[in-house]
């Protein structure tokens, strides 16, 4: 039970999570921004169709039998949908997509390999839990410098 507990909490603490919680919530937010947009000017836009003020007859949703069918608010939820899904792609989907190509054709280069300083103190973090450190860091100038000089 410990090391599932464990696991998850790896699984959480990764920085893939945290962005994608990030990307959702930017998401959700966008997608209300978008809705309300099309709920603020394209719905009434689409009332004005079949709108006939002195007949009495309401734009955008029809009726039968006494039970009114407001088609305004379905094509105002696929306005919405369509707006969205298109920012997605072009904002999201073609970049991402135009780095992947650009990486795979060697246009430019993956990410950068963990700085000596981050494998220093990977290797030391190693160390102090007990760990075996299968690849020493190899001998530089300073620590010749700094060895025991015998006399």
């Amino acid at each position: 039970m410990v090391k599932t507990l464990q696991g998850f909490k790896d699984f959480v603490m990764r920085g893939n999570v945290v962005d994608l919680a990030v990307g959702i919530v930017i998401g959700a937010a966008f997608t209300a921004l978008v809705a309300t947009f099309t709920t603020a000017f394209i719905q009434p836009i689409l009332k004005l169709f079949g709108a006939d003020a002195g007949k009495g007859i309401v734009g955008g949703e029809f009726t039968v039998d006494g039970v009114v069918f407001p088609w305004n608010v379905f094509v105002n939820g696929i306005i919405t949908f369509v707006i969205t899904a298109a920012v997605l792609y072009f904002l999201v989907v073609v970049p991402m997509n135009r780095l992947a190509a650009r990486r795979k054709s060697g246009e430019e280069p993956g990410p950068k390999a963990p700085s000596e300083e981050i494998k220093l103190l990977t290797e030391i973090r190693d160390a102090l839990r007990g760990e075996t450190v299968a690849h020493p860091r190899p001998a530089d100038a300073d620590d010749a410098a700094r060895a025991p000089v015998e006399r």
